[in-house]
C-alpha cells in the first residue's frame, strides 16, 4: 500500500512539473516591428484572415455585420464602419474578436498605420 502511495505521489509530481513552463506574458507578446509602408495585401489580410474571417466571412457568420473577405469589405470598414475603434476598444462587450482577447497591441498600430497610409492595396 505504501509503495503504491508512492508511486502515485511520485507520477503525480512529475505530471506537474511537466505542466510548468518557463514561459513570460512578454514571450506571448509579438513585438513584429511595423514596416515601414504597410500594404493590405502583405500586412493587413493576414491578419483579418487569422482573427476575422472566420466570422466575417463571405456571407457573414455567428452575427456578424459585414464581411472583411477582401480589400473593398476591409477598407469599407475602416473608412465608414469604425473597424479601427472595435478592435481597439477594451470594453469586452464591443472588443474583436468577439468573445475572444483583444487583439494585441502591435496588429491593432499595423491596421491603424494602413489607414494612415492610405489605405493601400498592394
Amino acid at each position: 500500500m505504501k509503495r503504491n502511495l508512492l508511486q502515485i505521489t511520485l507520477l503525480c509530481s512529475i505530471m506537474l512539473l511537466m505542466g510548468c513552463t518557463a514561459t513570460s506574458e512578454e514571450d506571448l507578446v509579438d513585438t513584429t516591428p511595423i514596416p515601414e509602408i504597410v500594404t493590405y495585401s502583405e500586412d493587413v489580410k493576414p491578419i483579418i484572415d487569422n482573427n476575422c474571417i472566420i466570422c466575417h466571412s463571405n456571407p457573414p457568420q455567428n452575427g456578424a455585420p459585414m464581411a472583411l473577405a477582401n480589400y473593398e469589405n476591409v477598407k469599407e470598414a475602416v473608412q465608414n464602419r469604425n473597424l479601427i475603434g472595435r478592435i481597439s476598444s477594451d470594453d469586452p462587450a464591443f472588443s474583436m474578436p468577439f468573445g475572444g482577447p483583444r487583439l494585441p497591441q502591435n496588429l491593432i498600430d499595423i491596421i491603424i498605420q494602413w489607414n494612415e497610409d492610405g489605405l493601400i492595396e498592394e
